[in-house]
C-alpha cells in the first residue's frame, strides 16, 4: 500500500483446464479492469485485465480452458501459441486438486515448452471435504516448479500466487519419459534443424512425432528428413502397435498418474457427502431430465417474462419521450424530427430494450449455471440429442434462449468449442422464434386461425431447425468435437463474481452492437422520410405477391420487420388502415406470411450480433440462407394450401 508504481510490467498468462477456476482466479485478482475480445483471426474469446502489486502493474491473460495444447481446436491452438510466443513473463497453470491426475497431462505439456511456469494448486478445500491431501512440496520437486495452493472462490493463497510471480521463475524443463520414446525423440531431434526459432527442439520432436501438420511443414522441409523421420515413426508404431501419437499420450497419462499417485494421500471422508448425493440426482438417467426441464423452465420463463416486461417498460419509455418531443420537433421540421425521433431514439430504445432485459438477464443466468457447476450436468444430459445435429449438449441453452431473444441466443453460441461448432448453430439460432415473432404467431395465426395452427408452425420451425442442422452438420468440413469434459463440483454462486461476469460481456455488446442498431433505425426511417418505402413496397410485389401470393401491403411488414419483428404487425395494420388482418389476407396467405416473418431475415439487432460474432461474410451467409428458405418455403407452401383448398 502507498508504494509509487513502477513503470515495471509483468504479463501473466493463466492457463488450464475448464472449470478448474481460472475465471475466478482471473477475476479475483483483476476485478473490473477486464476487457474481453476475440483472438485476432479467430472467433476464441480471450479476457484481459490488469491489477498493481506491490507497485508492479501486472497484465493478466485468461487464456481459453483447453485439455491438451494440440493442434485439433482454436483454443488449443491460440493458447499453445500464445504460450509459445514468449509474450508472458509468467505461465500460471492452474490445476484442480481434486482432479491431479487429469490436470497434470497439460502441466506435462507446458513443461515440454519450457514455459516460466507456476502452478496454482486450486480447490484445496474440495480436495480436503473429500479426503485428498496433495503434498505441495513433493509436487513442486517433482515438477521442477513453484507450486502455490490456491482456493480461488476466496482468494485463499493468491498473495502468495503474485509473490511468486514477481519472482520471475526461469524456464521449465520437461520430464523425462519411458528410455525408448526418448531415444525416439532423439533420433528425431537429430535430424531437424530449427534454425532461429525460438521453440525447443525436443518439443519440436514431439510434435512432429505427434504428426502435427503445422510444425512439421515448418520444420521438416528436406524430402530425404521427412522420409528418415518417416520410417522412425513406422518402427516406433511397428514395434509398440499404436500410432507415436497415442504412444506419447499414454507416457504423459503414465507420468501424470505416478506423479500423482506419489503426492497424494488419501484420508477416510464420509461414505456419501451431501454433494454426491445431489449430483447423483441431478445426472440421474430420469430424474436428471425431470429436473433439466424445471430449470430450462424457469429459465425460459425468466427470459420470456421478465425480460419482456422490462423490455416493454423501456419501449413504453421511450415512447412517452418520443410522442412529448414529437409536437415540439414538429413544428421546427417535419423531417428531421422523424429521422431524429423515429430514426435515431427509436433505434436507441430498441436497443436499450435488448441489452438491459435479454443480453444481460442471460448473462445472469448463464453465469449462475456456469458458478454452480449445473451447466456441464445439463449438457450432459442432452448430448445424445444434440449429437444428432453435429453439436453437443451445451448447444441446447442458447437455442432454448433463442425463444426470448436472438440476440443473446447468438452471444452464448460462444460456449461451443470450434468455430465451425459456433457457425453451425449460430445459424440455427436465429431461426427460433423469438419473443417478438411469437406476438406475430400469436397476433395472426392464433388469432384468426387458432391455438392448434400456432402451435404447429412453431413444430415445423423446430422441423426446419433440425433438418437445416442435420445438413448443414453434412456440409460443413470437420468433425463435431465430442464432450469431453470434466464435471465441476456443485457449489453456491458468489453473486459478486456473477454480477461482474455479466457486466463485462453486456457491456461488450453495448459498444459494439448498440451503434449499429441506431444505424439501422436511421437508414429505415431515413428511407421513409424520403417516401422510398411506397417505391420499396411495390417494388417488392414481385415477390410478395407473385411469389408468395401475398397481398402486396404485405411488404411494409418485411420492411419493418427488420428493424424490429414486433414493428411488423403495427407498420402493417397503420399502412393498410385495420388491424382485422382477415379483411385483407386468406387463411392460406396468414399462414405463409406468418412463416416468412419468422423465417426470412434477423433483425438489425440480431444481425449485428451475427456481425460481431461471425464477421460480416459469416453473416451475410447466414442471412442469404434465411431469406431462401422463406421464399423456398413461402412459394412451396402458398401452392400446396391452394391446392388443398384453403
Amino acid at each position: 500500500m502507498g508504494d509509487k508504481v513502477k513503470k515495471v510490467d509483468i504479463i501473466v498468462a493463466l492457463v488450464g483446464n475448464p472449470n478448474v477456476g481460472k475465471s475466478s482466479i482471473f477475476n479475483s485478482l483483476t476485478g473490473l479492469n477486464q476487457s474481453v475480445g476475440n483472438w485476432p483471426g479467430k472467433t476464441v474469446e480471450v479476457a484481459e485485465g490488469t491489477l498493481v502489486y506491490k507497485g508492479v502493474k501486472i497484465k493478466v491473460v485468461d487464456l481459453p480452458g483447453t485439455y491438451s495444447l494440440t493442434s485439433f481446436s482454436e483454443e488449443e491452438v491460440v493458447t499453445r501459441d500464445y504460450v509459445l510466443s514468449g509474450e508472458a513473463d509468467v505461465i500460471i497453470n492452474v490445476i484442480d486438486a481434486t482432479a491431479l491426475e487429469r490436470n497434470l497431462f497439460l502441466t506435462l505439456q507446458l513443461l515440454e515448452m519450457n514455459a516460466p511456469l507456476i502452478v496454482a494448486l486450486n480447490m484445496i478445500d474440495e480436495a480436503t471435504k473429500k479426503g485428498i491431501e496433495v503434498r505441495v512440496d513433493k509436487l513442486s520437486q517433482l515438477l521442477g516448479v513453484p507450486v502455490v495452493p490456491v482456493v480461488a472462490t476466496s482468494g485463499l493463497g493468491l498473495t502468495e500466487l503474485m509473490e511468486a510471480v514477481l519472482a520471475r521463475p526461469a524456464k521449465s524443463r520437461r520430464l523425462a519419459y519411458g528410455k525408448e520414446v526418448e531415444a525416439y525423440i532423439s533420433e528425431v531431434s537429430s535430424q531437424i534443424h530449427k534454425g532461429e526459432s525460438s521453440y525447443p527442439l525436443d518439443w519440436i520432436s514431439i510434435k512432429v512425432l505427434e504428426g502435427d501438420p503445422i510444425i512439421t511443414s515448418r520444420f521438416v522441409k528436406d524430402k530425404q528428413i521427412f522420409e528418415k523421420i518417416n520410417s522412425i515413426m513406422r518402427t516406433m508404431e511397428d514395434l509398440h502397435g499404436e500410432p507415436p501419437a497415442v504412444i506419447i499420450s499414454s507416457e504423459r497419462y503414465s507420468l501424470s498418474h505416478r506423479i500423482a499417485k506419489e503426492v497424494t494421500v488419501s484420508h477416510a471422508k464420509p461414505a456419501v457427502t451431501l454433494e454426491e448425493r445431489v449430483d447423483g440426482i441431478l445426472s440421474h438417467k430420469v430424474v436428471g431430465y425431470l429436473i433439466l426441464m424445471m430449470v430450462l423452465s424457469g429459465v425460459f420463463l425468466v427470459i420470456f417474462s421478465i425480460g419482456s416486461s422490462l423490455s416493454t417498460y423501456i419501449d413504453e419509455l421511450f415512447v412517452f419521450v418520443i410522442e412529448s418531443l414529437r409536437p415540439y420537433l414538429q413544428a421546427l421540421d417535419p423531417m428531421l424530427s422523424s429521422i431524429l425521433l423515429d430514426g435515431i431514439i427509436f433505434g436507441l430504445g430498441a436497443a436499450t430494450s435488448i441489452a438491459l432485459p435479454y443480453v444481460a438477464l442471460f448473462y445472469l443466468l448463464l453465469s449462475i449455471l456456469e458458478d454452480t457447476g449445473y451447466l456441464p450436468r445439463a449438457a450432459f444430459l442432452l448430448d445424445s440429442l444434440m449429437h444428432k445435429i453435429g453439436l453437443h449438449g451445451k448447444a441446447f441453452i442458447p437455442m432454448l434462449l433463442g425463444y426470448g431473444c436472438s440476440v443473446p441466443a447468438c452471444i452464448g453460441c460462444r460456449i461451443m468449442e470450434t468455430k465451425r461448432e459456433r457457425l453451425l448453430l449460430g445459424a440455427l439460432v436465429v431461426l427460433i422464434p423469438c419473443s417478438a415473432r411469437t406476438v406475430i404467431i400469436l397476433g395472426v395465426a392464433g388469432s384468426y386461425l387458432g391455438p392448434f395452427v400456432a402451435l404447429s408452425i412453431y413444430a415445423f420451425d423446430l422441423l426446419i431447425v433440425f433438418s437445416i442442422g442435420r445438413l448443414l452438420f453434412k456440409v460443413l468440413p470437420e468433425e463435431p468435437v465430442g464432450l469431453i469434459m470434466e464435471m465441476p463440483p456443485l457449489r453456491v454462486f458468489q453473486i459478486s463474481t456473477v454480477l461482474k461476469k455479466t457486466w463485462v460481456k453486456t457491456k461488450d455488446f453495448v459498444y459494439i452492437a448498440l451503434p449499429l442498431i441506431v444505424l439501422g433505425s436511421f437508414v429505415v426511417s431515413l428511407a421513409s422520410s424520403l417516401k422510398l418505402v411506397d417505391l420499396i413496397v411495390n417494388g417488392l410485389s414481385p415477390i410478395t405477391l407473385g411469389l408468395m401470393g401475398l397481398p402486396v401491403a404485405t411488404g411494409i411488414a418485411f420492411i419493418f420487420g427488420f428493424l424490429r419483428k414486433e414493428l411488423a404487425l403495427v407498420m402493417l395494420a397503420t399502412y393498410v388502415g385495420t388491424t382485422d388482418f382477415s379483411t385483407f389476407m386468406t387463411p392460406a396467405q396468414m399462414v405463409i406470411f406468418t412463416l416468412m416473418m419468422v423465417l426470412y431475415i434477423p433483425c438489425v439487432a440480431t444481425l449485428s450480433a451475427l456481425i460481431k460474432e461471425y464477421g460480416i461474410k459469416n453473416a451475410a451467409a447466414i442471412t442469404m440462407m434465411d431469406i431462401a428458405l422463406a421464399l423456398f418455403i413461402g412459394s412451396a407452401g402458398i401452392r400446396i394450401l391452394t391446392a388443398l383448398g384453403l
